[in-house]
């Protein structure tokens, strides 16, 4: 359970602060920030005592929107009504606001990776300093490991050595997409004989690394590394020994969905991590073979151009951070009226404060070229609680002595609120804006909550074919676009979960820049090599040309519930949603409560592995509920589910030592009790969010060792 203990705290300004965050800020963050402890202690009192209150009205307001709407779809009328009826309910009750008039976004200081160039974006647990660096190393990725190690191919290396038959398919691969990308005047690169490529388009060619070529396509890098003293090198006739794309363009170091982070301890692990990020000084040693490895941030790459001036390019993503939501409270910090404070403020402040290492080049490498912190800002419901944010996030640079709009701001449109009001969301936050993006999991949990009492909803595979997904998806771009993102800020989709089924994501992820996306979420560096090619197949910005030009999707399509209306579903297809559910739940939870594991590679029921999050776990526990509360299936067949998928997720993690295991051990196991609790008091968690019983939880399972 969390400490409260006088002991174990100090007095700030009237806040109690754990003692290890006192130390961290004041040994760790402060020295070279150019603030001293006072004008930050005082400071953050000062943010809570006016931005507390007001953070706890916003959540009010939520619960008193989603009463209104529960009784409205308890009636006939609200169970009857199509998008159109729905719009005009949410307006009388002031869910839904008018569109602002016809604007632009005004974000300056904003770095080419966010504006001007398409590519890949991964994001990773603050938590794991070993991922955390391999994140930041992945802008830049081989495309021959790539093909070699995955199924992108058809076919798999055999042996344990080199396997040239392999090799040789993989440099094919490699030479049919340099053909496509980056064309020679005349014939094709795999009969290139590694002189200076005379390529159709003679500005492609942008600089040398010793014998390596640099080319750029739609704003990417590609580098050919010729290395004839190379395995692969050696029996090239080019001497070609790979190609190296610029992959990760930005990464997103999260506090929020993939960590668990439920005290003091845990935060100032990730504020420490950050902070290593920033300051240029984060490590990680690991075992590789009997070898301990060290894993540090990488240099910026030098070329010399064709009139043999020097210049850099990144070695590293763009990092951006990303705060916990406005629900959260943290035992990090108590208030003087001795309740937990709200973690996102103090998220806010301390990142900032983190961030501002970098502004200042209290680092060997740079973050932002461009002079600006980027924090994602998840889970605001509309645009009351985005203008909250940007309020914040004024006083957090008042604070830090910052200029306005230092602090840019990400947007994620991933509940109901926001996405019927996006273009007023954009609005609040026009000035530091910098990244809208849309997320199909924790969206359809909101849906869920917020239309529970309309009936039963559709199955989840049915679900993603729905109508309001297609408005969701097809809304975000065109509101994005008409607020004059194109070149200033980035429109983003979501993830690509199957981190073992890259021929799939070849096939299918290339609909996120067709849609004019200038990013979108990847599983792993690899992953983000790959999605790579689909930037250089797709002219993003000339898609921002031409979908610009389309009408706005309905209103009324987005406001289109999924629910079952009519559906009949036999006694085996009940067994199976709810078997699937019930899995992912379990899989999930366990890692979560028991190890502190808030985002790994899970196996669903089929032992497909996925990456989850929180998001993962909102939609299964909601669907649950869901179909709980309106009779599809009884606590009976539930209970049922939960005790059959206990046993299969404690045979999926037979090989973890520190697994513990959970069927049979319903009165022991916390990690089992989260997953019932997640269930059974679904409809009642707010906006159907998980967290709130995951800490809780947690807590326990930490408590007690």
């Amino acid at each position: 359970m969390p400490d409260h203990r006088p002991e174990n705290r100090q007095d700030r300004y009237g806040l109690k602060v754990a003692s290890e965050l006192v130390r961290f800020v004041e040994e760790r963050a402060l020295p070279r920030s150019g603030m001293t402890s006072e004008a930050f202690w005082a400071g953050l009192a000062d943010l809570y005592a006016r931005f507390a209150p007001q953070n706890q009205a916003l959540l009010q307001k939520r619960e008193a929107l989603q009463l209104l709407i529960d009784n409205w779809y308890r009636t006939p009328a609200g169970q009857q009504a199509d998008g159109t009826a729905t719009a005009a309910f949410l307006r009388e009750i002031g869910y839904l606001v008018d569109a602002p008039e016809p604007f632009n976004i005004g974000s300056e200081r904003v770095d080419d990776e966010v504006a001007r160039v398409a590519g890949a974006q991964l994001v990773v647990p603050v938590l794991n300093a070993r991922f955390v660096l391999n994140a930041a190393n992945a802008r830049w990725g081989s495309l021959y490991d790539a093909y070699y190690g995955t199924d992108a191919l058809p076919g798999k290396a055999s042996g344990k050595g080199y396997d040239a038959a392999r090799g040789a398919q993989v440099i094919a691969a490699a030479r049919a997409f340099l053909d496509s990308a980056v064309p020679l005047a005349n014939g094709s690169w795999t009969d290139w004989d590694g002189k200076t490529p005379p390529l159709r388009d003679p500005t492609q060619l942008v600089g040398r690394a010793g014998t390596n070529f640099l080319l750029r396509h739609h704003g990417l890098h590609i580098e050919l590394v010729m290395d004839r003293a190379h395995p692969v090198g050696a029996t090239d006739a080019a001497g070609l020994a790979d190609v190296l794309l610029e992959s990760a363009l930005t990464s997103i170091v999260d506090f929020e969905d993939s960590v668990a982070a439920v005290d003091a301890a845990d935060k100032v692990e990730a504020y420490e991590n950050w902070l290593g990020l920033m300051q240029g000084t984060l490590e990680a040693s690991f075992d590789k073979g009997g070898r301990e490895l060290v894993r540090r941030l990488a240099p910026d790459r030098a070329y010399t151009a064709a009139d043999g001036t020097a210049f850099t390019l990144p070695g590293r993503s763009l990092l951006f951070v990303r705060n916990v939501g406005h629900l959260m409270t943290t035992p990090a910090v108590l208030l003087p009226d001795g309740n937990e404070a709200p973690e996102g403020i103090l998220d806010a402040a301390i990142t900032s404060l983190i961030g501002k290492h970098d502004l200042l080049g209290n680092s060997s490498v740079r973050n932002s070229r461009a002079g600006s912190i980027y924090i994602v800002k998840p889970k605001m419901h509309g645009p009351e609680e985005a203008a909250f944010s940007n309020r914040l996030f004024d006083a957090v640079e008042d604070l830090l002595e910052l200029p306005r709009h230092t602090i840019k701001i990400g947007v994620m449109d991933e509940e109901r609120r926001t996405s019927a009001n996006l273009a007023a969301c954009i609005h609040a936050v026009k000035d530091r804006i910098m990244f809208i993006n849309t997320g199909f999991l924790d969206r359809t949990g909101d849906e869920m909550h917020t239309a529970m009492q309309a009936g039963p909803m559709l199955r989840k595979a049915d679900i993603k074919t729905s109508t309001w997904i297609a408005a969701y998806e097809d809304r975000n771009v065109q509101i994005g676009l008409a607020s004059g993102f194109s070149g200033r800020a980035q429109i983003g989709k979501g993830m690509w979960a199957m981190p073992d089924r890259m021929a799939d994501m070849l096939q299918q992820k290339v609909g996120h820049p067709r849609a004019g996306a200038n990013t979108a979420w990847v599983p792993s560096p690899t992953a983000a090599t790959l999605h790579a090619t689909h930037y250089h197949a797709v002219d993003v910005f000339a898609r921002h040309v031409e979908r610009s030009q389309e009408a706005l999707a309905p209103l009324a399509k987005l406001l289109t519930i999924p629910v079952a209306r009519g559906q009949q579903w036999t006694a085996e297809d009940v067994r199976q949603e709810l078997d699937n559910n019930a899995q992912g739940i379990l899989g999930y939870v366990v890692r979560w409560v028991d190890q502190g594991i808030g985002c790994s590679k899970v196996p669903d029921i089929h032992d497909i592995g996925l990456m989850e999050d929180r998001a993962t776990l909102r939609i299964s526990s909601q669907h649950m509920a869901n179909w709980l509360l309106h009779g599809v299936c009884t606590t009976h067949e539930v209970e049922a589910a939960l005790e059959r998928m206990a046993a299969k997720v404690d045979a999926q993690n037979a090989g973890d030592p520190l697994y513990r295991p959970m069927a049979g051990n319903a009165a022991t196991s916390l990690a089992y009790q989260a997953a019932r609790a997640l269930v059974f008091e679904g409809v009642t968690q707010p906006s159907g969010y998980t967290e709130p019983l995951l800490h809780a939880f947690r807590r326990k399972v930490k408590a007690a060792h």
